[in-house]
């Protein structure tokens, strides 16, 4: 068996656990090891894949394997990693590990929702290790299904509503992403659904381009909080529970940024240097208009939804830039965003669960009731506005550096927009951290609230170890990514 198919083996193990478990003592051990194993999985992964690019390994993808699934519509379980699926499965790894003790204390129905979190997982691990187009579609299925259970069922707030909205949407954007797919795969007269041999073959018309470009784009798009279609993420993650956000935001609205890169960039590379400017003022709305609308909520999780719009927007806009160092800032932005954002509705979660309120009206002087999570919240807060030695500086220079070295006024236009989201997060995160952690604490049933649990404390200082770690020593990751971004961009530049 490949070594990549444990990504699948492992989630699939973890399901047959719960299934079989009895207690909650049962349930949590089978996910602690589940998680734990997917994690240093993943580590050995990045560890391996390092080595096999220092000894000398060229190839676009290592670790591939192949085998024959529905030969009759050439349809093959094939997978394999570059450096940005290493990255997207350390990160996916990373929020499973900390999703689990996040929930450590969840009520009701324990089981049956870490069931449907690690079937999510699954799809989420399945997708980011899949190189053909029919295998990453059924991943990326098997991802979004669960959001409406453990949002409608879970959830708080106007849950019911928020889960029907979000899958919709999502359903929706993935039957672009099918037409799509099947455009590229008939249009490309391909005889298999491998990306890399269809990007190799390189003969989809551009008449058939820029039909299924925009679609697969969107397609993606519509997960990656591409405005307009972006209304979904808010409202789902103010009533998604505290893990689920931390999942979705964190990984699941990833695939939308790494399916737009990977398959509608690069198999339609003709199409993407004609429509890129299209989708380059789309993502410019969505990086000003998120920050924006984040400065006028009063809702924790709100707050956090809108500015994720904003961070996602970042991701495509980088792609769409089409050169090396705004792409790997792409990468570097999800990775970042994947991490600070779990951060954030990990401490908006624990807090919740002691005030039982989110509105920022009612919250005040929490820093002397609870200083653990009020330290790292103001953590949280810094890295989100980009404070150099943190996680978010990185990306989002890489990618204003990538961006800006396009020398038309078109594209320099843009970056100036965009850059304007920092001053604008600026103003809501330290308005923010002001409003509920300084100050005297007016309520006075908050007094008598404790601090995190151990099993908060896990999740947190694991969270804030990486956004510090990818902040202060970001050159072995971005130039794993750089090194891999290339065939993509060399595949793009060819046309231009």
């Amino acid at each position: 068996m490949n070594f990549l198919s444990l990504f699948v083996l492992i989630p699939l193990l973890m399901l047959l656990g719960l299934w079989l478990s009895r207690n909650i003592s049962q349930i949590r051990a089978v996910m602690v090891t589940g998680a734990s194993a997917l994690l240093v999985l993943s580590v050995a992964l990045t560890v391996m894949y390092l080595q096999a690019r220092q000894g000398g390994a060229t190839d676009e993808m290592l670790f591939c394997a192949d085998v024959a699934w529905y030969p009759a519509l050439n349809i093959h379980y094939s997978v394999g990693v570059d450096g940005i699926s290493v990255a997207m499965l350390l990160l996916s790894s990373l929020i499973v590990f900390t999703g689990t003790f996040a929930s450590w204390r969840l009520q009701p129905l324990t089981k049956e929702y870490f069931l449907w979190f690690t079937f999510l997982s699954l799809g989420v691990f399945g997708f980011f290790i899949s190189i053909d187009l029919f295998t990453m579609f059924m991943f990326y299925e098997v991802a979004l299904i669960p959001m409406y259970l453990l949002i409608g069922v879970w959830g708080s707030g106007h849950k019911e509503y928020s889960a029907m909205k979000l899958t919709l949407m999502l359903m929706g954007g993935s039957a672009f992403l099918l037409i799509g797919i099947l455009g590229i795969y008939f249009g490309s007269g391909a005889t298999t659904m491998n990306l890399l041999e269809i990007a190799d073959l390189h003969n989809i018309p551009i008449e058939q381009q820029r039909i299924w470009f925009p679609l697969t784009f969107i397609g993606f798009g519509v997960l990656g909080a591409l405005f307009p279609f972006h209304t979904w993420s808010p409202d789902g993650h103010a009533s998604a529970p505290t893990a689920v956000s931390m999942l979705h935001a964190g990984v699941l609205m990833k695939l939308g940024g790494y399916g737009c890169f990977r398959i509608a960039m690069y198999l339609m590379p003709e199409a993407a240097n004609e429509l890129a400017w299209i989708f380059i003022i789309l993502t410019g709305i969505s990086v000003v208009y998120g920050a924006f609308s984040a400065c006028v909520q009063t809702d924790l999780k709100y707050i956090n939804a809108y500015s994720s719009v904003s961070h996602c927007g970042l991701v495509l806009f980088a792609i769409l830039m089409m050169n090396q160092t705004a792409s790997t800032g792409a990468v570097l932005q999800m990775l970042s965003h994947g991490l600070m954002t779990a951060l954030f509705f990990a401490l908006i979660g624990m807090i919740y669960g002691r005030t039982h309120t989110r509105d920022i009206r009612e919250l005040n002087g929490l820093m002397k009731i609870m200083p653990f999570l009020s330290v790292c919240y103001v953590i949280a807060g810094l890295a989100n506005l980009g404070l150099p030695g943190l996680s978010g500086f990185v990306a989002e220079m890489t990618i204003f550096t990538g961006s800006f070295q396009q020398a038309d006024t078109f594209h320099r236009v843009w970056t100036v927009i965009a850059c304007s989201s920092i001053v604008i997060t600026a103003v809501y995160i330290l308005r923010l951290v002001g409003k509920i952690l300084y100050g005297t604490c007016t309520n006075k049933h908050h007094l008598a609230l404790t601090d995190a649990t151990w099993d908060e404390r896990t999740a947190v200082i694991v969270l804030i170890a990486c956004v510090a770690a990818l902040g202060l020593a970001p050159w072995w990751i971005s130039n794993m990514i750089g090194d891999s971004v290339l065939p993509i961009i060399n595949h793009l530049a060819a046309v231009q």
